[in-house]
């Protein structure tokens, strides 16, 4: 799941991404409504967490600007408890209003009922168990068994194995796994996708007879069974 964050307050903002990404979210992030707006717009994001106040255009004028093309969920933030700034946020489009300070668990929990709202509501629900031969992966449970063993993955290692799952059979690059598991533009210089891929194939593949993550040359890195040549 993707979410996009707009917070001017450097402290909050970073606070947030490093928490949701704990919980297995990529977190893109924007200072101020302009770039926020722009990102909201160019971008498909499963959930906006949006200050109201923010430099450049306000949060009430980037959700007035997104609503005349995008439905996509938004949740508010704000420091001012003021009942007509409330109905202001929700009168705009605004799909949840929070008010600073927050507990980071009553978020989470909120982003989770938006993100339930949106699945309800889709007429071909993405599905929660994802499969590869004897590989099964629980999306809602965040476990991954392979020929009846459980592995033991770290958060990127499952956000990485879930991403490849879901395009099973697709070649994606190390720039598109970079951005969507990482959250960070790819580096050429930097080689922490090589790394990630072989510990996950350690995990994967190394104590099963048939790999199904494969290095194509040059783009990136498939997830698919093939038959053994």
């Amino acid at each position: 799941m993707r979410l996009l964050l707009i917070e001017d307050e450097a402290r909050l903002a970073e606070y947030l991404r490093k928490g949701l990404s704990e919980e297995g979210y990529t977190v893109d992030v924007a200072g101020d409504g302009i770039d926020g707006l722009h990102l909201a717009m160019e971008l498909d994001y499963d959930l906006i967490i949006l200050d109201a106040m923010l430099p450049g255009i306000d949060g009430f004028a980037v959700l007035a600007a997104l609503r005349q093309s995008k439905s996509t969920p938004v949740l508010m933030l704000t420091a001012r408890s003021d009942v007509e700034d409330r109905v202001r946020g929700l009168q705009s489009g605004a799909d949840d209003y929070m008010i600073k300070p927050f507990a980071f668990s009553e978020i989470v929990a909120r982003i989770q009922v938006q993100l339930r709202r949106v699945s309800a509501h889709q007429t071909a629900p993405e599905p929660t168990v994802l499969k590869a031969a004897d590989l099964e992966v629980d999306l809602i449970r965040r476990k991954a068994v392979r020929a009846g063993v459980r592995l033991d993955l770290t958060v990127k290692e499952f956000n990485l194995l879930a991403l490849l799952l879901r395009r099973q059979g697709e070649v994606l690059s190390r720039t598109e796994l970079a951005s969507k598991v990482w959250d960070m533009n790819f580096d050429s210089e930097t080689n922490v996708v090589e790394v990630a891929v072989r510990r996950l194939r350690m995990k994967v593949d190394q104590p099963f007879p048939l790999p199904l993550i494969h290095t194509v040359r040059g783009i990136g890195y498939v997830l698919e069974e093939r038959l053994p040549s």
